[in-house]
């Protein structure tokens, strides 16, 4: 059975977004993290053009992002206060990258941009995630206690001005540093169809020290909004949102989610960082090879001339 994707101006076999949706939908409840850092390069890779795959991508995450954050919600993990600066800094960095990628269409460079940042954003977490997997893995190993103190980017932080207290988090930081966290990670869900937790999770928890309940609680807070935020955004500027793929999709990660989550009660978490970390460089090198390889077809008819 195949479905015609009207934004996206093609047909694809039903089982294709739907098994990749069951399969980033798996990863997602293996390993805590949204899954728009691999969904949409792996749309890429069977065809749909970048835009579009980043823009339903967003769609899809809100969708999925809404269940989890009223969970939350009713849990008491999620902190409002905190999670308003964020909410600012994410539709503004939400904007800022819907018209990047509005201004780069026009200029007939937004698969390459989309592509590259991908490149790159994957490298360094990959790379970051492999090396810090490979010493907790050498610290269970020689059983060496970890003496974990604030780095120097944290005494900085300390440092800065209006500094606020987050009482359900129990931290005291700068209100620039979460709207500046939150408006690099806007940019980036409108560029690259991702909610952001992969960053801003270790982010929330290792820079800004907080409990990792809350954190994952508040992120999912303001990715459902952010990502909300930017679907709509990409709809009415660049009309790239095709709800029919970004449906499929989250039936399908809805569906994985459940095997994946059972599957991770059986790892330790510095096997299920390195899996990850292995996965996301796996990607990572596709996407170089997508960018610098010879395309099969060196040229395109436009209809009508």
């Amino acid at each position: 059975m195949y479905l015609f994707l009207p934004i996206a101006a093609n047909s694809i076999h039903v089982l294709i977004p739907l098994g990749l949706g069951c399969l980033v939908g798996f990863l997602s409840g293996m390993f805590g993290v949204g899954g728009g850092f691999l969904m949409t390069p792996l749309l890429m890779m069977v065809g749909i053009p970048a835009t579009v795959a980043a823009a339903s991508d967003s769609c899809q995450i809100a969708a999925a992002s809404a269940s989890g954050s009223f969970a939350h919600a009713r849990m008491g993990n999620v902190d409002y206060k905190l999670g308003g600066l964020m909410l600012i800094g994410g539709i503004t960095g939400g904007a800022i990258g819907v018209q990047i990628i509005k201004i780069v269409r026009l200029m007939g460079n937004a698969d390459f941009l989309i592509g590259l940042t991908y490149v790159i954003v994957l490298a360094s977490i990959g790379t970051y995630m492999f090396r810090e997997s490979l010493r907790a893995l050498r610290r269970v190993h020689l059983r060496r206690p970890t003496r974990p103190g604030p780095s120097r980017f944290a005494r900085f932080l300390a440092a800065l001005p209006f500094q606020t207290s987050f009482e359900k988090s129990g931290i005291r930081q700068s209100v620039f540093v979460p709207i500046a966290l939150c408006l690099l990670v806007g940019i980036l869900a409108a560029i690259m169809g991702v909610g952001g937790g992969f960053i801003m999770i270790p982010a929330m928890v290792y820079l800004l020290r907080m409990p990792m309940h809350v954190a994952v609680g508040t992120d999912l807070f303001q990715i459902l909004f952010t990502s909300s935020g930017v679907t709509l955004m990409q709809a009415a500027v660049n009309h790239t949102v095709d709800l029919v793929l970004a449906l499929v999709l989250a039936v399908g990660s809805t569906i994985g989610a459940q095997f994946g989550a059972r599957v991770a009660r059986r790892l330790r978490g510095e096997q299920l960082r390195i899996i990850l970390s292995v996965i996301v460089l796996l990607v990572c090198v596709k996407m170089v090879y997508g960018l610098v390889a010879s395309p099969a077809v060196l040229l395109s008819y436009a209809g009508g001339h």
